[in-house]
Protein backbone atom coordinates (compact mmCIF):
# COMPACT_ATOMS: atom_id res chain seq x y z
CA UNK A 1 0.00 0.00 0.00
CA UNK A 2 1.42 3.79 -1.11
CA UNK A 3 2.41 5.62 1.63
CA UNK A 4 -0.25 9.00 1.79
CA UNK A 5 1.84 12.37 2.75
CA UNK A 6 -0.09 14.85 4.57
CA UNK A 7 0.18 17.16 1.34
CA UNK A 8 -2.10 14.19 -0.16
CA UNK A 9 -5.35 14.51 1.79
CA UNK A 10 -7.92 17.07 1.91
CA UNK A 11 -7.65 20.45 3.50
CA UNK A 12 -9.36 21.47 6.29
CA UNK A 13 -10.22 25.66 5.58
CA UNK A 14 -12.15 26.47 8.69
CA UNK A 15 -11.61 24.29 11.97
CA UNK A 16 -13.91 23.41 14.36
CA UNK A 17 -13.59 23.28 18.01
CA UNK A 18 -13.95 19.67 18.41
CA UNK A 19 -11.81 18.80 14.96
CA UNK A 20 -8.31 16.39 16.50
CA UNK A 21 -4.76 17.65 15.34
CA UNK A 22 -2.31 15.07 16.08
CA UNK A 23 0.84 16.07 18.26
CA UNK A 24 4.27 14.27 18.32
CA UNK A 25 5.24 14.29 22.73
CA UNK A 26 7.60 12.68 24.49
CA UNK A 27 5.08 9.68 25.49
CA UNK A 28 4.82 9.41 21.73
CA UNK A 29 1.88 10.48 18.99
CA UNK A 30 -1.24 11.88 20.62
CA UNK A 31 -4.52 13.46 19.40
CA UNK A 32 -5.39 16.88 20.32
CA UNK A 33 -8.79 18.83 19.73
CA UNK A 34 -8.10 22.46 18.54
CA UNK A 35 -10.08 23.73 21.07
CA UNK A 36 -7.68 22.18 23.21
CA UNK A 37 -4.92 23.79 21.48
CA UNK A 38 -6.02 26.92 20.77
CA UNK A 39 -7.21 28.17 24.03
CA UNK A 40 -3.89 27.93 26.34
CA UNK A 41 -2.39 30.32 23.68
CA UNK A 42 -4.87 33.01 23.84
CA UNK A 43 -5.23 32.58 27.99
CA UNK A 44 -1.38 33.01 28.14
CA UNK A 45 -0.82 36.12 25.91
CA UNK A 46 -4.27 37.74 27.67
CA UNK A 47 -2.59 36.73 30.92
CA UNK A 48 1.32 38.42 29.34
CA UNK A 49 -1.09 41.71 28.40
CA UNK A 50 -2.57 41.53 32.15
CA UNK A 51 0.54 41.15 33.66
CA UNK A 52 2.37 43.71 31.90
CA UNK A 53 -0.71 46.57 32.02
CA UNK A 54 1.01 46.85 35.49
CA UNK A 55 3.18 48.89 33.64
CA UNK A 56 0.21 51.46 33.71
CA UNK A 57 0.24 51.56 37.56
CA UNK A 58 3.96 52.93 37.53
CA UNK A 59 5.30 55.99 36.47
CA UNK A 60 9.00 56.11 35.44
CA UNK A 61 9.28 59.42 33.69
CA UNK A 62 12.40 57.68 31.05
CA UNK A 63 13.57 59.09 28.04
CA UNK A 64 12.70 56.61 25.27
CA UNK A 65 14.38 58.69 22.53
CA UNK A 66 13.57 60.65 19.58
CA UNK A 67 11.32 58.18 17.83
CA UNK A 68 9.60 54.92 18.39
CA UNK A 69 11.61 51.55 18.04
CA UNK A 70 10.62 48.68 16.35
CA UNK A 71 11.19 46.84 19.42
CA UNK A 72 8.34 49.38 21.40
CA UNK A 73 6.16 49.40 18.32
CA UNK A 74 6.07 45.28 18.83
CA UNK A 75 5.75 45.88 22.72
CA UNK A 76 3.15 48.56 21.96
CA UNK A 77 0.86 46.18 19.34
CA UNK A 78 1.28 42.79 21.22
CA UNK A 79 -0.21 44.46 23.94
CA UNK A 80 2.74 43.46 26.46
CA UNK A 81 3.80 47.02 26.56
CA UNK A 82 7.83 45.58 27.58
CA UNK A 83 9.88 48.12 28.75
CA UNK A 84 7.00 51.12 28.48
CA UNK A 85 5.99 53.15 31.95
CA UNK A 86 3.21 56.07 32.45
CA UNK A 87 5.48 59.03 31.78
CA UNK A 88 7.84 57.63 30.09
CA UNK A 89 8.35 60.34 26.58
CA UNK A 90 9.71 60.31 23.23
CA UNK A 91 11.31 64.06 22.41
CA UNK A 92 10.41 64.54 18.95
CA UNK A 93 9.83 67.90 17.05
CA UNK A 94 10.90 69.89 20.20
CA UNK A 95 7.79 68.71 22.07
CA UNK A 96 8.27 65.51 25.09
CA UNK A 97 5.59 63.45 24.23
CA UNK A 98 4.24 61.41 27.65
CA UNK A 99 2.90 57.86 28.04
CA UNK A 100 0.09 58.91 29.76
CA UNK A 101 -2.14 55.49 29.34
CA UNK A 102 -2.48 51.91 28.05
CA UNK A 103 -4.93 50.32 26.37
CA UNK A 104 -7.68 53.23 27.77
CA UNK A 105 -9.85 52.78 25.05
CA UNK A 106 -9.69 49.34 24.67
CA UNK A 107 -12.99 47.36 23.20
CA UNK A 108 -14.73 50.57 23.44
CA UNK A 109 -16.76 52.57 20.76
CA UNK A 110 -19.91 51.71 18.84
CA UNK A 111 -17.60 50.02 16.98
CA UNK A 112 -14.87 48.04 19.56
CA UNK A 113 -11.49 49.53 19.20
CA UNK A 114 -9.68 46.21 19.62
CA UNK A 115 -5.98 47.61 18.71
CA UNK A 116 -3.70 47.72 21.79
CA UNK A 117 -2.17 51.31 22.58
CA UNK A 118 -0.62 53.88 24.42
CA UNK A 119 -2.45 57.23 25.08
CA UNK A 120 -0.26 59.84 24.30
CA UNK A 121 0.02 63.68 25.65
CA UNK A 122 2.46 66.60 25.18
CA UNK A 123 4.08 67.80 28.79
CA UNK A 124 2.63 71.20 27.67
CA UNK A 125 0.27 73.08 25.66
CA UNK A 126 1.26 72.62 21.66
CA UNK A 127 -0.49 76.35 21.03
CA UNK A 128 -3.14 78.74 21.78
CA UNK A 129 -6.62 78.59 20.06
CA UNK A 130 -10.33 79.40 20.57
CA UNK A 131 -12.85 77.00 20.91
CA UNK A 132 -15.48 79.74 18.77
CA UNK A 133 -15.65 82.79 17.01
CA UNK A 134 -18.32 84.03 19.33
CA UNK A 135 -19.33 83.23 22.72
CA UNK A 136 -21.40 80.36 22.45
CA UNK A 137 -21.21 76.40 23.07
CA UNK A 138 -24.00 75.78 20.56
CA UNK A 139 -23.71 73.09 18.65
CA UNK A 140 -21.48 71.56 21.17
CA UNK A 141 -17.45 70.57 20.96
CA UNK A 142 -18.10 68.80 17.14
CA UNK A 143 -19.73 71.76 16.13
CA UNK A 144 -16.84 74.34 17.74
CA UNK A 145 -14.62 75.92 15.51
CA UNK A 146 -11.70 73.93 17.99
CA UNK A 147 -12.73 70.88 16.61
CA UNK A 148 -13.60 71.67 13.28
CA UNK A 149 -10.06 73.56 12.12
CA UNK A 150 -8.56 74.25 15.15
CA UNK A 151 -6.94 71.14 16.13
CA UNK A 152 -5.65 71.48 12.75
CA UNK A 153 -1.77 72.10 13.88
CA UNK A 154 -2.09 69.92 16.44
CA UNK A 155 -2.88 67.03 14.27
CA UNK A 156 -0.47 68.04 11.66
CA UNK A 157 2.04 68.49 14.68
CA UNK A 158 1.00 64.40 16.09
CA UNK A 159 1.18 62.75 12.91
CA UNK A 160 4.82 64.18 11.69
CA UNK A 161 5.87 62.37 15.17
CA UNK A 162 4.33 59.16 14.89
CA UNK A 163 3.43 59.03 11.14
CA UNK A 164 0.82 55.51 10.72
CA UNK A 165 1.09 54.85 14.12
CA UNK A 166 -1.42 57.05 15.37
CA UNK A 167 -4.66 55.35 15.64
CA UNK A 168 -8.24 56.03 15.00
CA UNK A 169 -11.14 55.12 17.36
CA UNK A 170 -14.53 55.91 18.06
CA UNK A 171 -15.68 58.62 20.28
CA UNK A 172 -19.08 59.74 22.16
CA UNK A 173 -18.81 63.45 21.37
CA UNK A 174 -21.48 66.54 22.07
CA UNK A 175 -22.82 68.05 18.85
CA UNK A 176 -25.78 69.90 20.33
CA UNK A 177 -26.74 71.77 23.38
CA UNK A 178 -30.31 73.33 24.95
CA UNK A 179 -29.93 76.32 27.66
CA UNK A 180 -26.59 75.55 28.47
CA UNK A 181 -26.42 71.86 28.64
CA UNK A 182 -25.49 69.43 26.47
CA UNK A 183 -28.27 67.41 25.26
CA UNK A 184 -27.14 65.30 22.15
CA UNK A 185 -24.32 63.54 21.02
CA UNK A 186 -22.94 61.18 17.67
CA UNK A 187 -20.27 58.77 17.58
CA UNK A 188 -16.97 60.31 15.47
CA UNK A 189 -13.71 58.92 14.22
CA UNK A 190 -11.04 59.91 16.36
CA UNK A 191 -7.58 60.86 15.93
CA UNK A 192 -6.67 64.06 18.08
CA UNK A 193 -8.68 66.00 20.54
CA UNK A 194 -8.65 68.04 23.67
CA UNK A 195 -9.60 65.67 26.83
CA UNK A 196 -12.65 65.59 28.85
CA UNK A 197 -12.81 66.52 32.64
CA UNK A 198 -12.84 62.75 33.19
CA UNK A 199 -9.64 62.18 31.77
CA UNK A 200 -7.48 65.49 33.77
CA UNK A 201 -9.42 64.98 36.84
CA UNK A 202 -11.03 61.37 37.17
CA UNK A 203 -14.31 63.36 37.40
CA UNK A 204 -16.49 66.16 36.60
CA UNK A 205 -15.86 69.80 38.08
CA UNK A 206 -18.24 72.20 35.64
CA UNK A 207 -19.42 69.89 33.32
CA UNK A 208 -23.60 69.80 34.27
CA UNK A 209 -25.28 67.06 35.70
CA UNK A 210 -28.39 65.84 36.36
CA UNK A 211 -30.78 68.15 38.33
CA UNK A 212 -33.30 65.84 38.88
CA UNK A 213 -35.36 66.56 35.65
CA UNK A 214 -33.14 67.12 33.16
CA UNK A 215 -30.14 64.60 32.45
CA UNK A 216 -27.75 66.25 30.32
CA UNK A 217 -25.89 64.65 27.29
CA UNK A 218 -22.47 63.58 29.30
CA UNK A 219 -21.85 60.39 27.84
CA UNK A 220 -18.60 59.45 27.19
CA UNK A 221 -15.89 56.31 26.93
CA UNK A 222 -13.15 58.90 28.38
CA UNK A 223 -14.78 58.11 31.61
CA UNK A 224 -11.74 57.37 34.29
CA UNK A 225 -9.03 59.59 34.89
CA UNK A 226 -5.55 58.33 32.55
CA UNK A 227 -2.63 56.89 34.74
CA UNK A 228 -0.54 59.49 33.90
CA UNK A 229 -2.53 62.09 36.22
CA UNK A 230 -3.49 60.02 38.83
CA UNK A 231 0.11 58.86 39.30
CA UNK A 232 1.84 62.43 39.15
CA UNK A 233 -0.99 64.95 39.94
CA UNK A 234 1.37 67.89 39.25
CA UNK A 235 1.88 67.35 35.59
CA UNK A 236 -1.98 68.27 35.31
CA UNK A 237 -1.04 71.59 35.61
CA UNK A 238 1.05 74.19 32.95
CA UNK A 239 2.07 77.18 34.71
CA UNK A 240 2.80 78.94 31.23
CA UNK A 241 -1.03 78.52 30.08
CA UNK A 242 -4.38 77.29 30.81
CA UNK A 243 -5.81 74.78 28.29
CA UNK A 244 -9.00 73.80 26.98
CA UNK A 245 -11.23 70.73 27.84
CA UNK A 246 -13.99 69.79 25.88
CA UNK A 247 -16.95 69.77 28.48
CA UNK A 248 -19.66 72.32 27.85
CA UNK A 249 -20.44 74.55 31.48
CA UNK A 250 -22.96 76.96 29.97
CA UNK A 251 -24.19 78.56 26.74
CA UNK A 252 -20.87 80.66 26.03
CA UNK A 253 -18.35 78.67 28.46
CA UNK A 254 -16.22 75.45 27.59
CA UNK A 255 -14.56 73.84 30.76
CA UNK A 256 -10.71 74.14 31.36
CA UNK A 257 -7.69 73.31 33.26
CA UNK A 258 -6.30 76.30 34.66
CA UNK A 259 -2.74 77.49 34.95
CA UNK A 260 -2.11 77.95 38.45
CA UNK A 261 -3.65 74.83 39.48
CA UNK A 262 -7.77 75.13 39.79
CA UNK A 263 -10.39 73.63 37.66
CA UNK A 264 -12.31 76.52 35.59
CA UNK A 265 -13.98 77.67 32.87
CA UNK A 266 -13.89 80.33 30.22
CA UNK A 267 -15.36 82.14 27.45
CA UNK A 268 -15.43 80.31 23.86
CA UNK A 269 -14.03 83.63 21.72
CA UNK A 270 -11.23 83.41 24.71
CA UNK A 271 -7.61 82.26 23.60
CA UNK A 272 -6.61 79.20 25.61
CA UNK A 273 -3.72 76.71 25.51
CA UNK A 274 -4.05 73.16 23.00
CA UNK A 275 -3.02 69.82 24.98
CA UNK A 276 -4.02 67.70 22.74
CA UNK A 277 -4.49 63.35 23.25
CA UNK A 278 -4.52 60.46 20.86
CA UNK A 279 -3.46 57.05 20.89
CA UNK A 280 -0.54 55.42 19.29
CA UNK A 281 0.11 51.38 18.33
Amino acid sequence: MATRKITDLSRATKPTSSDLLLVETSNGTRAMTYEDLVNPAIGEAEENAALNLDNRNTYRGKNLGSSVTAAQKTAIQNGTFDDLFIGDYWTIGGVKWLIADMDYWYNCGDTAFTKHHLVIIPETTLYSARMNATSTTEGGYVNSEMYKTGLNNAKTTVTSAFGSMVLTHRELLVNAVSNGKPTAGAWCDSTVEIPNECMIYGHLHFSPTSDGSTVPYIYTIDKTQLSLFALRPQLIVNRASSYWLRDVVSSAYFALVGHVGATNYYGATGSSGVRPVFAIG
